[in-house]
């Protein structure tokens, strides 16, 4: 019954299916592609088959519960749509770290990261469903650990559901997105093997103002356990922040949002935030070009 009706969506949306690229999309009165509309959320849109999209993407974390920390974390991948409902992108990830912690020397590093292969299927296509929902996966290998920024061997997935609606068609676009992520990093001689997990819920809104230009806003909110079944919880946080996307050319885009926390926990140590787990701010920059 299930894959009959997966089919009976798939053939439909195949007549509906976005025929344009992201950018010429979002410059269309009445259409847009929801993919990158709304900062850490993601709508559940694709590309089209037979376009590629290079898109590099920038996120800075700034504070902790102690000292002085500063993180940038990039990616550059290449998004291959391979048919309507599927696309492969393998990337590769860069970083750079400014971390402070009294008694401890200045730790300041960056370069060549690891790389990542993110996978999506989509399961429902907005077009021609109530709404669009789609499954990404996303293995990838780093080098350096994100808390300390200490050289380490991390093997990590990310796993998530991404539905989004027009709530007014070609006007006012909602998603939510679902995630679990779980790594297993190997720090230091002798090595420490350290586990760990999570999971996120967001939600966010983008309003088209002119033909290219959306703003809007989201929340999310993320707890983060030791253990990959997430086993013991150590941490969760609840974040707000502003987003807006806008096309540079009909090849060219860019989004941009700044998320900080507003409230959080962490277990067994004091205060209204978790700045162990978690940061204080978090940004991201995306800028992508379809050829």
């Amino acid at each position: 019954m299930v894959l009959a009706f997966l089919a009976a969506v798939h053939g439909t949306s195949a007549a509906h299916a976005q025929s344009l690229p992201t950018a010429a999309e979002n410059l269309t009165p009445g259409d847009l592609d929801s993919e990158h509309l709304f900062g850490f959320t993601e709508g559940s849109d694709l590309g089209v088959p037979g376009e590629a999209e290079l898109e590099w993407e920038t996120t800075g974390r700034l504070g902790k519960r102690v000292g002085r920390f500063l993180a940038v974390d990039s990616g550059l991948a290449l998004k291959v749509p391979l048919t309507n409902d599927f696309r492969l992108a393998p990337g590769v990830t860069f970083n750079a770290y400014d971390i402070g912690v009294p008694g401890s020397p200045v730790r300041t590093a960056g370069g060549v990261n690891g790389g990542f292969l993110e996978t999506r299927l989509r399961l429902l296509d907005r077009r021609a469903a109530p709404f669009g929902l789609t499954l990404s996966i996303v293995p990838g290998y780093g080098t350096v650990d994100g808390g300390s920024g200490a050289p380490a061997r991390s093997f990590a997935t990310e796993v998530g559901l991404l539905a989004d609606r027009e709530l007014i068609p070609g006007k006012l676009v909602a998603a939510v997105n679902l995630g679990f992520a779980f790594s297993s990093t190997r720090l230091g001689i002798p090595e420490e093997r350290v586990l760990g997990s999570g999971i996120e819920a967001a939600a966010a809104l983008a309003y088209q103002v002119r033909p290219g230009l959306f703003v809007g806003g989201e929340a999310r909110y993320a707890r983060s356990y030791e253990g990959l079944a997430l086993d013991r919880l150590a941490g969760e946080a609840a974040y707000l922040g502003p987003t807006l996307y806008t096309t540079l050319s009909p090849q060219a885009w860019a989004s941009i949002t700044w998320s900080f926390q507003v409230a959080g926990r962490a277990v067994g140590e004091p205060g209204p935030l978790d700045l162990s787990s978690f940061d204080r701010h978090q940004m991201r920059l995306r800028v992508g070009y379809n050829f």
